[in-house]
């Protein structure tokens, strides 16, 4: 009896992760707003009303592809942002490992652009409540930092706000470019460097 729960449990997970991939690749052309679970289900070549075994409606399945999208894009956030070293090597390599998360996980960096400000309220939400928390963490790194000496909370978590905005820029830049030539390319790594050495200068010098 384990052994058939576990294979149902197995197919059950299989099936949601195929519509989440489905829905994903579908909305590379397409908001969530416009997304219909119909073209979601005949895309998987599954039933519509098996659609309601994974989730309660398009939305909902919207903020799980937050939750995965997002999944994705910690990791870079986390090592692009929440150490102090402002060096231009630091900057290089931060931009370096923007430009090719882009290219790992384009769908996932369409779909956050896309739906950060997009019309379902509750994906919206999500976003929001998911950079608070990268901000947060990138907060409680950089209070590490000497430099941060004398720094309010309400400054730190602005610094760092700063920082997850910039990546998330930074990444939609790459995007447009993504298939563009590389003297595009090359446009949006020289206009990335130079944002994160003014907001290096001005942390530098807030308490001047």
């Amino acid at each position: 009896m384990s052994h058939t729960l576990g294979v149902r449990q197995a197919q059950k997970q299989k099936t949601r992760q195929a519509l989440l991939d489905a829905a994903l690749a579908l909305l590379e052309e397409q908001s969530l707003s416009s997304l219909g679970l119909r073209e979601v289900t005949r895309a998987v070549g599954v039933a519509p009303t098996a659609f309601y075994r994974h989730f309660r409606s398009t939305a909902d399945l919207g903020v799980e592809l937050v939750e995965e999208a997002l999944g994705s894009l910690h990791p870079m956030i986390r090592t692009t942002v929440s150490t102090a070293d402002d060096s231009e090597e630091r900057i290089t390599r931060a931009i370096e490992l923007i430009a090719r998360h882009v290219e790992t996980y384009p769908a996932h960096v369409r779909f956050i652009a896309r739906e950060r400000h997009g019309g379902v309220q509750p994906v919206r939400d999500a976003i929001r409540e998911q950079l608070a928390r990268f901000a947060e963490e990138v907060k409680a790194e950089l209070a590490k930092d000497p430099v941060s000496a004398g720094w309010s909370d309400d400054d730190l978590l602005m610094l760092a706000h700063l920082y997850v905005d910039q990546m998330l820029i930074t990444s939609s830049l790459f995007l447009e470019a993504l298939d563009a030539p590389e003297e595009q390319r090359e446009r949006v790594t020289q206009v990335a460097t130079r944002q994160l050495r003014l907001i290096s200068v001005g942390r530098r010098h807030w308490l001047d």
